[in-house]
């Protein structure tokens, strides 16, 4: 039995489409946007300005010093100034359910709520955030509990001693019901506006105007709601682009047609699932021990180690699942609709004179080279369908500025470490494009895979060089030597054009018991 169970991609659009009443005639009727957001305040000139970035954060097992937190505080003292945060997604593990977002949400990031003093009270559907908070939904933020896992939980509530290695993975005692969660938490949700007040509703959040287009206006400390699972909004002539990843990260299927050699993938996939199940196995017995005060540290790294194998037997899961589908003549699970969106607004973007940038920010990176993200189906997947509407982006646009990529700056989560990769030129509408990979804030911390810093793509013997790690934070050492650098980033925007950034790493790291924060120096861009 899996931690977590996910439902599948048409399940979630369904489910996340009706909680925004997605293409209610009231939009066309009123000529709202209902992907995009305005800030108040945005000053609408280029003038210099910072925000920061986080992700895979939402932690609540570590009782004693929480790497959340850590972090937490340097964003604090670095961010003062900050106009907005990026979350890249893994707002609440490990199920993203409401009643843990007290602890591993609200508490930890306090101070840019309202009310935060009093955290304690604060209803997780009813936040109101000092500084725009802007999250996109993370691969936890939609999972559930399997369904006896769900039972065996609620029947043993009250011995809850007796969970207590479920506890410690944060698995809570239901799940997200595939989103809900991160829905009340942030979204503005329409489907609790009754319909004859739907118009009304409409008319009053969705006050701003943007390039002739009437939309959810996003008031710090008054009314701070996204419009969809995913959104664009600008601020000091900078675009940024929010994607939900989780619905176009379906493992690509072999070439049906080559019946021997998806055999031979399938069959080699399953020994790998098989090896990867008894490790875990081995891992949840080591857990139903209950060491004495002195384990804690090694009982969390145990915990960490289960989820990851889970995270690794799921993504085999959906490698096996897409096979299928390919073999049994069955589509495959792609949010097309999603992915037109982002190609036109890209595109108009582009054509916008009033724009001189552009940033991307969604869960699952495209390049990473973190030890168990950097080879996974979903990877390649995100990889594959993003540079496909790149692709078709640079086709329209034509010629651009000499050296100009089509996103001046791209940031994912979901592997747990910081990392800027620099894309190669590819020959693809993705050359050139800066990515970071922001999932190191809270949650366990992985090393960088024993290949090296260089990402190859293409056939072996022809294979060619795609992207560079330049910089990797993440978990480093072993036994004494074990350091744990949990992080954050600061991005400095310049003013006028061209375009220039500074990215700060923010590093809390752990070593030999003792806590000790940084910022390393700036990578300009």
């Amino acid at each position: 039995m899996t931690f977590a169970s996910e439902a599948g991609i048409a399940t979630k659009i369904r489910r996340m489409a009706a909680r925004v009443r997605w293409g209610h005639p009231e939009f066309a009727r009123h000529g709202i946007d209902p992907c995009r957001l305005a800030i108040e305040g945005d000053p609408g000139t280029p003038e210099a300005f910072s925000f920061l970035v986080l992700g895979d954060s939402g932690t609540g097992r570590h009782r004693r010093s929480s790497p959340q937190r850590q972090v937490a505080e340097q964003l604090l003292s670095h961010g003062a100034d900050a106009r907005f945060l990026l979350h890249t997604g893994d707002v609440v593990y490990l199920t993203g359910s409401s009643e843990q977002y007290r602890d591993n949400f609200i508490r930890p990031y306090r101070e840019w709520l309202v009310g935060g003093d009093a955290w304690r009270r604060l209803r997780y559907d009813q936040l109101v955030f000092r500084v725009p908070f802007l999250p996109v939904l993370g691969n936890h933020d939609y999972y559930d509990l399997p369904l006896p896992l769900s039972l065996l939980a609620g029947l043993t509530a009250p011995p809850r001693r007796l969970l207590r290695s479920w506890i410690d993975l944060d698995v809570g005692w239901h799940g997200s019901f595939v989103g809900q969660a991160w829905s009340r938490a942030f979204l503005d949700m329409l489907d609790a506006v009754p319909e004859a007040r739907l118009s009304d509703h409409l008319m009053r959040t969705r006050s701003a105007v943007v390039d002739g287009a009437r939309c959810l206006l996003y008031r710090p400390g008054v009314s701070t709601r996204l419009p969809n699972r995913y959104y664009a909004m600008r601020w000091a002539g900078i675009d940024v682009f929010a994607l939900d990843s989780n619905t176009f990260n379906q493992p690509l299927p072999p070439d049906p047609a080559d019946l021997a050699e998806a055999t031979r993938r399938d069959d080699a996939l399953n020994r790998r699932r098989r090896s990867l199940a008894a490790e875990r196995l081995a891992l949840l017995n080591d857990l139903v021990r209950d060491p004495g005060d002195n384990e804690v540290e090694a009982r969390e790294d145990r915990a960490a180690k289960a989820e990851q194998l889970d995270e690794q037997i799921r993504d085999i899961d959906k490698q096996l699942a897409s096979g299928l589908r390919a073999r049994t003549g069955r589509a495959p699970e792609l949010d097309d609709a999603q992915l037109d969106w982002f190609a036109a607004a890209l595109i108009a973007s582009w054509r916008n004179p009033a724009v001189r940038g552009r940033l991307l920010v969604l869960h699952h990176p495209p390049f990473v080279t973190e030890a168990t993200k950097w080879d996974q189906g979903q990877t390649l997947a995100v990889r594959a369908q993003l540079r496909r509407v790149l692709d078709r982006v640079a086709a329209a646009l034509g010629d651009r500025p000499a050296g100009r990529p089509l996103l001046d700056l791209a940031f994912s989560g979901h592997a747990h470490c910081l990392e800027v990769v620099q894309v190669e030129d590819t020959g693809h509408g993705d050359a050139g494009i800066p990515w970071v990979i922001c999932g190191g804030s809270g949650y366990s911390l992985r090393r960088q895979r024993p290949e090296g810093e260089e990402l190859r793509e293409g056939p072996p013997g022809a294979d060619r060089v795609v992207a560079r790690s330049q910089l990797f934070v993440g978990r480093s050492g072993r036994g004494s030597s074990l350091r744990r650098a949990y992080s954050a980033l600061r991005v400095d925007v310049a003013e006028g054009t061209p375009l220039r950034i500074s990215l700060t790493p923010l590093v809390s790291e752990k070593a030999e018991g003792r806590w000790q924060s940084s910022q390393l120096p700036a990578i300009q861009l």
